[in-house]
């Protein structure tokens, strides 16, 4: 009996040692946001941190995700590290014009900038928001925070802007996990606190 019992617990230790290898997936609004990504430009393996759904009054916006190279639920740690990170937004509202996304980009940035900060990064924030045509449901936005400070813009795998500095991607972040975050329900789920 007593090596039943060790057999058993060991084939159960087994288990989960190879299902912990195994890359799972979460799905939200029928949108599939994998536990695992690889960063190509910085060939990095980044996990997911959080995930969960931008809404605006009773629309569904995008399904935004937030991978990193280690987790982390807090804000202030994430904004302060350099290390690779991407924000993978999955648009699932039918069509947003060009104006109104560079209208919701500037106020999430005005947000959380102050006056002399947004000046400061004015012409860096015009040329992340000339990556932006108009966005359609379906359409996948990937934001990739490199090392070397660049953050680059990828829509639907064509690479849109590259933009340097940390002071920007600082403050790109902040939109989502700033004091002033553009939806605090996604700036929970984003941390994994939720």
């Amino acid at each position: 009996m007593r090596m039943i019992k060790k057999t058993y617990a060991l084939i159960i230790a087994v288990l989960l040692i190879l299902l912990s290898n195994f890359a799972f997936a979460l799905h939200i609004k029928g949108v599939e946001i994998p536990e695992r990504i690889m960063q190509e430009a910085s060939q990095q393996q980044l996990i997911l941190n959080g995930a969960g759904l931008r809404s605006k009054f009773i629309f569904d916006i995008y399904v935004g995700a937030l991978y990193l190279v280690q987790r982390s639920d807090s804000a202030e740690q994430i904004l302060a590290d350099a290390s690779p990170k991407r924000i993978m937004m999955h648009f699932l509202y039918k069509k947003i014009e060009k104006e109104k996304m560079n209208s919701a980009w500037n106020e999430g940035f005005e947000e959380n900038l102050s006056e002399a900060q947004f000046r400061v990064l004015e012409s860096k924030i015009e040329t992340f928001n000339s990556a932006f045509g108009e966005t359609l449901e379906g359409d996948v936005v990937v934001i990739d925070f490199l090392a070397d400070s660049t953050t680059r813009v990828t829509i639907n795998k064509v690479e849109k802007a590259r933009i340097k500095g940390t002071d920007f991607q600082r403050a790109l972040l902040s939109v989502w996990l700033g004091e002033s975050p553009v939806d605090g329900s996604l700036k929970r789920a984003m941390l994994g606190q939720q």
